[in-house]
C-alpha cells in the first residue's frame, strides 16, 4: 500500500488522509488548545474517496496519521461494459476495469467511449476523477 506519515497539525481541508484503511478528503479540521492536562486535540471530517461516506477522527494535533500517495494519470475509455468502464492507461497502454459506482453522477453522465479521462491510483485502487 503506498503511504506516507504526516503530522495531523499540519494538515489543511482538502488534503487526504487515511481513516479506518479508507482514503478520505479533509472537508473541515479544527484544532482545540491545549488544555491544562494534555495536548491540543483535532477533530478531522473527511469523506472517503470509494464510497463517499463521511469519517470523523479526533486525535492529538501532533500525531502521526497516515496520508496515502496518489499517482495521477490519464487514460482512455474503450468500452462500456454496464456496472463497469473498461480504460487505456495513454502511457503504459495497459487496460483495467474501473466500477461505475464509484464515480460521481454528473461525471458518469458525461463519460462516453472515446473519451479522455483522468485517473487516480490510490492504495492500488483506480477512480475516475474528471473528464479531460
Amino acid at each position: 500500500m503506498s503511504k506516507n506519515y504526516e503530522t495531523l497539525g499540519n494538515l489543511k481541508p482538502g488534503s487526504f488522509i487515511i481513516i479506518d484503511g479508507e482514503p478520505c478528503r479533509i472537508v473541515e479540521i479544527s484544532k482545540a488548545k491545549t488544555g491544562k492536562h494534555g495536548s491540543a486535540k483535532a477533530n478531522v471530517v473527511a469523506i472517503s474517496l470509494f464510497t463517499g461516506n463521511k469519517k470523523t477522527l479526533v486525535a492529538p494535533a501532533d500525531s502521526q496519521v497516515e496520508v496515502p500517495i496518489i499517482d495521477k494519470r490519464v487514460g482512455q475509455i474503450i468500452a462500456d461494459m454496464g456496472e463497469q468502464f473498461q480504460l487505456m492507461d495513454m502511457e503504459s497502454f495497459e487496460t483495467f476495469e474501473v466500477d461505475k459506482s464509484s464515480i460521481e453522477e454528473d461525471l458518469r453522465d458525461k463519460l462516453r467511449v472515446g473519451s479522455e479521462v483522468e485517473y487516480w491510483v490510490v492504495m492500488g485502487k483506480r477512480l475516475i476523477i474528471r473528464l479531460r
